[in-house]
C-alpha cells in the first residue's frame, strides 16, 4: 500500500512512508524532488520522479503524489523551461574569522506521536559562534515562517546597522528556493548561496546542530500534543545557548562564547568552510 487512503474531501495526510514503515514528511519529499531534477534527471517528468524516489530513497509513493508535489513546488516539465529570476549562487569556500560573517539555515521536522503527524523546526546558526540565533517552530514551515526568523536574527545581531550583512547559506529546500524568501534576501542586502544538491558538509554546522537535537531531545520523547512538543523546543534552545558548552569554542556555550569574542580575539583557529 502506497499511500494512507482518504476519504473525499478529507486533506491528505501531509507523509508517505519509506519501504520500512517510517514515516516521511511531504517537505522532506519535496527537497528529495528538487535534488533529483537539479542533477542529472532534470528532463524527468513526474513519472519517472516517482521511480526515482521508489528506487534512489526507497518510498512508498505513487505518481498522483509526485505530480502533487512538482505541481506545488512549480517543477512540472512545461514550467521548468522558464527563465529562473532568481538563479542559483553556489556555496564557495570562505575563511570565516568572526561572529555575523555566515550563517547557516536548515529545517528539520519532529513527529507527535498523539495526533500523528509533524511538526517543523527551522534553525539559523552562526558558524563562528555556534549559537542558534533564532528559530520558527510550527505544524508548518513556508517561506514567510523562513524569512520571519531571518528577519528576527538581523534585528536580534543588530545586522541592521551594519552595512555588510552575513552571507546567509541553505540547501536547496523549497523555501530556500522561493520567490518569497529570494525577494526578501534582497531586500536585506544580504548575500544567500546554496550548496549543491547531497553536499550536506557544506551545511555542516547547521546539520551537526540537528543532530544534537535529535539526539538530546526529540528521540527522547513521545509528544502527545504540540503544545508539548513546542515547550520541549524551546527549552531545549535555551540550553543549547545558555549553557551546553562546546569543545571547538573554549569549552563555553554559544552565547557566552558570543559576548567574550565581541570584545576581540578569543583564540580560536578560523574557520574555513
Amino acid at each position: 500500500m502506497e499511500e494512507k487512503k482518504v476519504s473525499e474531501g478529507r486533506p491528505a495526510p501531509g507523509y508517505s512512508t519509506y519501504e520500512n514503515g517510517e514515516k516521511v514528511p511531504d517537505e522532506q519529499i519535496k527537497e528529495f524532488l528538487l535534488e533529483l531534477i537539479a542533477g542529472e534527471y532534470s528532463n524527468f517528468g513526474y513519472r519517472k520522479l516517482a521511480k526515482m524516489l521508489r528506487r534512489l530513497y526507497k518510498l512508498q509513493i505513487n505518481k498522483k503524489k509526485v505530480y502533487r508535489l512538482c505541481k506545488e513546488l512549480g517543477i512540472l516539465r512545461p514550467q521548468r523551461r522558464r527563465r529562473i529570476k532568481h538563479p542559483r549562487k553556489l556555496a564557495r569556500n570562505r575563511v570565516i574569522t568572526a561572529s555575523n560573517q555566515l550563517w547557516e539555515a536548515d529545517i528539520k521536522y519532529g513527529y507527535i506521536q498523539g495526533k500523528d503527524r509533524f511538526f517543523f523546526i527551522c534553525s539559523l546558526i552562526d558558524i563562528y559562534d555556534r549559537s542558534i540565533i533564532d528559530y520558527h517552530v510550527g505544524l508548518e514551515c513556508t517561506a514567510e515562517n523562513v524569512v520571519q526568523a531571518l528577519n528576527r536574527a538581523l534585528l536580534k545581531r543588530q545586522q541592521f546597522e551594519h552595512q555588510a550583512k552575513p552571507v546567509i547559506r541553505t540547501d536547496n529546500g523549497p523555501q530556500f528556493i522561493s520567490t518569497t524568501f529570494e525577494k526578501s534576501c534582497e531586500a536585506y542586502e544580504m548575500e544567500h548561496e546554496r550548496i549543491p544538491p547531497k553536499t550536506p558538509n557544506m551545511n555542516a554546522h547547521i546539520e551537526s546542530f540537528h543532530r544534537i537535537l535529535e539526539d538530546d531531545c526529540l528521540s527522547g520523547c513521545e509528544f502527545e500534543t504540540y503544545g508539548e512538543a513546542y515547550k520541549a523546543i524551546i527549552d531545549f534552545m535555551d540550553f543549547y545557548n545558555n549553557r551546553r558548552i562546546h569543545s571547538s569554542i573554549l569549552d563555553l556555550a554559544p552565547k557566552e562564547f558570543y559576548e567574550l569574542q565581541k570584545g576581540g580575539k578569543t583564540g580560536i583557529k578560523d574557520i574555513r568552510v
